[in-house]
Order: structure tokens, then C-alpha cells, then sequence
């Protein structure tokens, strides 16, 4: 999503930070996660210790609720998304829990702007925080949620096609997590993919809709940056085959 920094969006006072899309000043305190030093989840949750910093990834405008990794930065957008009753009626639903409330309301921002596979990440981050609540019901909506955004995106590469595919299974949507995961199957991705994918064939046969992390399909040391340290896919090769030459496949 391409972002536009509002003028003066930094204050003078030390710490604060002026909101992109209303103006209001407020604190955030920075964020810096290290290195994970645990393997990501087959969805790529990061692991420890950034998999628990959950809390720390987005900021929020206390005045007029935007949600961003940085709320002096706003895409033109995001006030219209801001001021519309879905993101309005959002921020008002006691149901959802506070923190997933947020990444669901960054989604929105990003899908009004058009950045679908952006909004579909944020959705599945929503799940995660679902998950450590013990909140399946909330987890399995918010993945097929994500789903949805994912493919009604731009084409879908066979990483990302992997994501969906866990996705799927993680929601119990047995029957279409078995045809994607035998389509992507049938392509012959490269090699790291295939051997994710053969893992979630497995999954989905068993009836499995549990977590299981990237080791299990390329054994450790397997892990993957959090989303906010530089990409380790460089162009030309794929975050499979990264994960594996990086960290002991290769």
C-alpha cells in the first residue's frame, strides 16, 4: 500500500506522534522487534519472542480510532475508511476483543485502499490473536475472512497459496483446503513448497485443524523475520526456498 505522510506528522513534543488521518496528537511507544528465534507457524505467525508482541504491532489514534503500524502515515483513503460505519461500528462492537478489534480495523483501512493481500495479513493477524484467546469460533471466521480477501486480490503466487491453504484447514473448510492444496500440488512448485504442501495434504487427510510450525515440513533450524524486519524473498527466489537456505535446508 503506498503511503503518504501527512505534514507535520511528527510533533515537537518528544514521544508524540500527530495522526495521519485526524491530527490529534498522542504518545506511541516505538517498536523494534528482534529476531524470532523460534520457527514461524505454516501461516508464518512469527516465533518467540515476537510471536507475543503482538500487542505492540499497530498503533492506535485515541481520538479518531485509525489503526497503522505508523498513524502519522495515512494513504488518502483512510479517513473515508476511518469515517465509514463499518470501521465506526467496529470500534463499537464489544464482542470483538480489543486487540484483534485493532488489526481488524487496519484490514479495513487497507481494503478500502485497495491493498486486498495486505487486508487479508492483517485479517489473519486478527485470527492469531483469536487463537491465543482461545477463541476458534472468532479464528475460523477471521481465516475464511482472509481467505476471501486473498483471492479476490491480485493472482496469488505459490507461497501465498500455501498461506490460504492453511488457512483453509485451520477453519475446518476441509473440502476447499483439499482441492487448493491439490491444485497447488499439481503445478510441481518448487521444492521447499512442495514439501509444506505435502504436510497440509497430510493435515487435511487426518482431519487436523491445529497449529503446526514450518519445522515440521523443513526441518530446524527453521524460522522466518517478523513481517516489520527487512523480506528475506529476494527476487528470483521464493521464502521457502529462502527458509531452507537460510536456515540449514539448503
Amino acid at each position: 500500500m503506498a503511503e503518504i505522510p501527512s505534514p507535520g506528522s511528527r510533533s515537537a513534543a518528544a514521544g508524540a506522534m500527530r495522526c495521519g488521518v485526524c491530527g490529534t496528537e498522542s504518545r506511541q511507544p516505538p517498536f523494534k522487534p528482534t529476531p524470532p528465534e523460534q520457527p514461524p507457524d505454516l501461516d508464518l505467525r512469527p516465533g518467540e519472542p515476537v510471536r507475543s508482541t503482538m500487542a505492540r504491532w499497530l498503533q492506535q489514534c485515541p481520538a479518531c480510532g485509525y489503526c497503522a503500524p505508523d498513524i502519522s502515515r495515512a494513504h488518502p483513503a483512510a479517513a473515508e475508511a476511518v469515517r465509514a460505519a463499518p470501521f465506526r461500528a467496529l470500534l463499537a462492537d464489544g464482542s470483538v476483543p480489543p486487540l484483534a478489534r485493532r488489526f481488524l480495523a487496519w484490514a479495513l483501512v487497507l481494503e478500502e485502499t485497495g491493498a486486498l493481500h495486505a487486508a487479508a495479513e492483517a485479517t489473519l493477524q486478527a485470527a492469531w490473536v483469536a487463537d491465543d484467546l482461545d477463541r476458534l469460533d472468532l479464528a475460523r471466521v477471521w481465516r475464511q475472512e482472509a481467505v476471501a480477501l486473498w483471492r479476490n486480490g491480485p493472482p496469488l503466487d505459490a507461497e501465498q497459496t500455501v498461506r490460504v491453504v492453511d488457512a483453509l484447514r485451520r477453519s475446518e473448510s476441509w473440502n476447499d483446503a483439499a482441492a487448493t492444496a491439490r491444485i497447488l500440488a499439481d503445478t510441481r512448485p518448487p521444492e521447499a513448497v512442495a514439501q509444506v504442501i505435502d504436510l497440509e495434504q497430510r493435515l487435511i487427510e487426518a482431519g487436523d485443524a491445529g497449529r503446526h510450525t514450518v519445522a515440521t515440513a523443513l526441518p530446524p533450524p527453521s524460522r522466518r523475520p517478523h513481517v516489520s524486519h527487512q523480506k528475506i524473498a529476494g527476487r528470483g527466489e521464493g521464502l521457502w526456498a529462502k527458509l531452507r537456505r537460510l536456515f540449514g535446508k539448503g
